[in-house]
């Protein structure tokens, strides 16, 4: 088994747009569960752990074979929460799946691991084209726009770029080829960098955007977005259940 990298799955219940959504059962098993057979199946050579900031959360993953680490639920983000768990774990990089990623592919942490471990970068994650002009538009799809090296520019819940000949409105066929990615929920971290993101004082735009990688780009540290094509199910709001239940039926599970 993989020893300098860990996955570490940060989980709350405390969702806004989605109470408990971490618990919501579908096809006949918690949300949670999904993500965590998920990733063992897809990613079988690193180590897993959860960080979690729930007992009830960690003795439903424990029932199910899985590792746990509890954290205090006051932790303001996810990777936060993972930073604390780190402590315990000791990895030398830690990839990042969201708890509510249930469909996370073996490509997605295997270009993570890739990009956190050639020692350019203090953190990785991924972008996927837009498919959809709706999804461009909603909040709750966060964007990101990259240079020309892949180091991410910005990420926002608002459209961006902005269209200023068109005073903004976006089409199928501009949403084609304009550059920026739907942002995925995943990412790569070294330990270095993990100790050190706690201690970031909260900036402006993580606290208007609600997006922690915010934190790091306001403090100076560099993100690489890698792109990919396998897409994953956001699972933000009680209507992406039923995407959700989509996608399994889909893939037969």
């Amino acid at each position: 088994m993989q020893t300098d990298i860990a996955v570490i799955v940060p989980a709350r219940l405390a969702s806004t747009r989605f109470p408990r959504k971490l618990m919501h059962v579908v096809r006949g098993k918690p949300l949670i569960l999904w993500t965590a057979t998920r990733v063992r199946a897809v990613a079988p050579d690193f180590p897993l752990y959860f960080a979690v900031a729930e007992e009830e959360l960690a003795e439903v993953l424990a029932k199910a074979g899985f590792e746990s680490v509890l954290t205090d639920p006051n932790l303001p983000s996810g990777t936060d929460r993972i930073s604390v768990a780190n402590e315990q774990i000791g990895a030398k990089f830690v990839i990042n799946v969201q708890a509510d990623e249930p469909l996370v592919a073996a490509s997605h942490i295997a270009a993570l691991a890739k990009r956190i471990t050639s020692g350019k970068y203090d953190m990785a994650t991924l972008g996927t084209p837009f498919k959809s002009v709706e999804d461009f538009c909603n909040p709750n799809r966060v964007k990101v726009v990259r240079a020309n090296d892949g180091l991410a520019l910005y990420f926002s819940r608002s459209p961006i770029p902005y269209r200023r000949d068109t005073k903004g409105a976006a089409d199928e066929a501009w949403l084609a080829t304009q550059p920026a990615l739907l942002h995925l929920g995943m990412y790569a971290y070294t330990a270095e960098f993990l100790k050190t993101f706690p201690k970031l004082p909260m900036g402006k735009l993580e606290s208007i955007e609600k997006l922690e990688q915010l934190r790091a780009m306001e403090n100076g540290y560099r993100i690489a977005v890698d792109g990919t094509t396998e897409t994953t199910v956001g699972m933000d709001v009680p209507a992406d259940v039923a995407i959700l239940e989509k996608r399994l039926e889909e893939e037969g599970m």
